[in-house]
């Protein structure tokens, strides 16, 4: 039995210290810790590409966290399946001790308790998105209402501010990107954010 250990940090001005000593904390050989710096969107990851290819019957997987493996929790329970069912291979999610496949979690109790924290899991993943679309098109239209302006003459905010927004509310870009993808200033951007998703009262 191989143990590794996956580390995903958004982009490369991001830190990945943290994960890499609690990999080492769990006795994963440095030179079996797989590292990514991209968002996790999807999974068309060079270091998680070659885990997978790598990964054995019997092989065991850490993350420090479930959403270093990914943000489409759809897609996390399709590579779910595709680790344990395909390959073989247990997985341990060091945050959430539910999420151990590991042999002392291989009875019917286990694995159903597992299954049902990744269902749950991803149904509210899902009602966020949904909750986070509804909020951004009912700030767009308040927002017109009291005539802010959408688009890039006037350094005003481009078309696809709301889905540059929603990346960055889920951590797919970092502020800096955010801003920079938007064409407006930083306080801009932040001003903006505030109309278009006030805080609940």
């Amino acid at each position: 039995m191989n143990l590794y250990g996956y580390v995903r940090v958004s982009d490369a001005s991001q830190n990945e210290a943290r994960q890499l000593i609690s990999m080492a904390e769990q006795g994963v050989p440095a030179k079996n810790v797989f590292i990514d710096k991209q968002s996790g969107k999807d999974f068309e990851r060079k270091a998680y590409q070659a885990l997978l290819r790598r990964l054995k019957v019997g092989d065991c997987v850490m993350l420090s966290s479930l959403d270093r493996l990914g943000r489409d929790y759809t897609a996390i329970l399709e590579q779910w399946r595709v680790i344990t069912k395909e390959k073989g291979a247990d997985i341990v999610v060091l945050d959430m001790p539910l999420l151990d496949t590991r042999e002392k979690n291989h009875d019917l109790t286990g694995r159903l308790i597992c299954d049902i924290v990744l269902a749950l899991l991803s149904y509210c993943a899902q009602k966020e998105r949904e909750h986070i679309r509804t909020r951004q098109a009912q700030g767009i239209a308040a927002a017109k209402q009291r005539g802010v302006s959408f688009g890039r003459p006037g350094g005003t905010l481009t078309d696809n501010f709301p889905d540059i927004m929603r990346r960055w509310q889920q951590k797919e870009i970092t502020p800096a990107q955010a801003i920079a993808l938007s064409g407006v200033s930083k306080t801009s951007f932040y001003r903006k954010v505030a109309e278009l998703c006030p805080k609940e009262p």
